[in-house]
């Protein structure tokens, strides 16, 4: 049975089926699977069909809605709001919204003051006493007295 191959159309390389191994991260969450495609002899760009890549969207979809459950814990664990969290960690209530059902991810300072505050809860006064917060919480209290 022959090889089979393909012309990259944009490249003009010849491509092979094969698998690879491929990193799938979300947030903390990282995890090597094999991804089947059509892959060039060295580094380059490979092609990738829905069905090739069906396994890596799971994986991410898991990895999001794993961490998207982690954070509502997390809040919950340390008594904050939605409106709360998103004032002491930035990014506002919405931002926090879409952390939970995992619809953005949260940036990777975000992750990591979640990890920080998963690790050291007693810390979350000293968040809340910065500077910056002060004057979001002045301007807040301004706003809806």
């Amino acid at each position: 049975m022959a090889e089979k191959t393909r012309i990259h159309p944009e490249t003009g390389e010849t491509l092979r089926r094969g698998v690879r191994p491929t990193t799938v991260s979300y947030a903390i969450y990282t995890k090597v699977i094999e991804v089947p495609g059509w892959y060039p002899e060295g580094e380059g760009d490979a092609i990738h069909t829905g069905k090739d890549l069906a396994e890596w969207n799971e994986v991410y979809r898991q990895m999001r809605m794993d961490y998207a459950k982690k954070v509502r814990s997390l809040r919950l664990r340390l008594y904050l709001t939605q409106e709360e969290a998103g004032r002491v960690l930035g990014g506002g209530k919405r931002a926090f919204q879409k952390y939970e059902t995992g619809k953005t991810p949260p940036s990777d300072a975000a992750v990591a003051l979640l990890e920080m505050m998963e690790r050291h809860p007693e810390d979350l006064e000293l968040l809340k006493s910065l500077p910056g917060r002060q004057v979001e919480q002045a301007a807040a209290t301004r706003a809806h007295p």
